[in-house]
């Protein structure tokens, strides 16, 4: 109920009140900002990307990227010295993403996830990437632990971004490398597809009818959790001990 209280007339304008109620902040004022959901206040109309890092602590700025949040859930990367206008329209939050990961390694960061998407993968506390293949667009979460009972205890875990999400829905499930049962039992619906130049093993699995791809609820959060059902139900189909005929 707190954001009910800003106006327009405010000497500080709330940049996120302004965005979800369609309003266009004014100049000549002082702005409130939230960078990772800290909120700070702004005597300029623009700063630089890596001004908004040094505002929140981020230093060096160099160790850190930043992402500014949208109206409609579209993140997009600050450069360091891009400008940003505090007074154009939608600017809802920004986000800072650590750049200093294991062995001096950047994971790729080809497009920009919806910011919910990149919080629950930050969740896993796992590597994970974005990449660009081929005209098509895939998460990586980088050694996806698996369930007892097949061949690897890791592996990498692809997701393809269809176009159109978070509208359009998820499908299917892709490992590096295949992998397979240890006790010699099949996979069914088991097919190779090569992603960033490398042969992965493509799931078919697909949500029912009767529990379909619910737009504004389903994300990457409800669909990477499929992937150890899926993995786990192919023991209940067919258990150990049901040799093949």
């Amino acid at each position: 109920m707190e954001n009910l209280q800003f106006s327009l007339e405010d000497k500080i304008i709330d940049l996120e009140w302004c965005s979800k109620h369609g309003h266009t902040p004014p100049k000549n004022r002082k702005y409130r900002i939230i960078v990772d959901r800290e909120k700070y206040v702004v005597h300029s109309e623009c700063l630089t990307g890596k001004e908004i890092l040094s505002l929140a602590g981020k230093l060096p700025v160099e160790k850190f990227q930043l992402r500014q949040k949208l109206k409609g859930g579209v993140v997009k990367t600050i450069a360091y010295e891009q400008v940003v206008c505090f007074t154009e329209p939608g600017i809802e939050k920004f986000k800072t993403l650590p750049l200093d990961q294991t062995e001096g390694e950047v994971p790729k960061r080809d497009f920009p996830l919806l910011e919910e998407d990149a919080e629950y993968l930050d969740s896993l506390n796992l590597v994970w990437e974005t990449i660009n293949y081929q005209g098509g667009q895939w998460v990586l979460i980088i050694d996806y632990p698996l369930p007892i009972g097949y061949n690897v205890e890791i592996a990498t875990l692809a997701i393809r971004i269809a176009p159109g999400y978070p509208i359009s829905q998820l499908d299917m499930i892709y490992f590096y490398p295949a992998i397979s049962r240890t006790d010699g039992q099949p996979i069914g619906a088991l097919t190779p597809l090569e992603i960033d130049g490398r042969l992965f093993q493509q799931w078919s699995r697909h949500r029912t009818g009767e529990n379909p791809w619910r737009p504004g609820i389903d994300n990457l959060s409800t669909h990477v959790p499929l992937a150890d059902v899926w993995l786990k139900q192919e023991f209940i189909k067919r258990p150990s001990h049901a040799l093949s005929a």
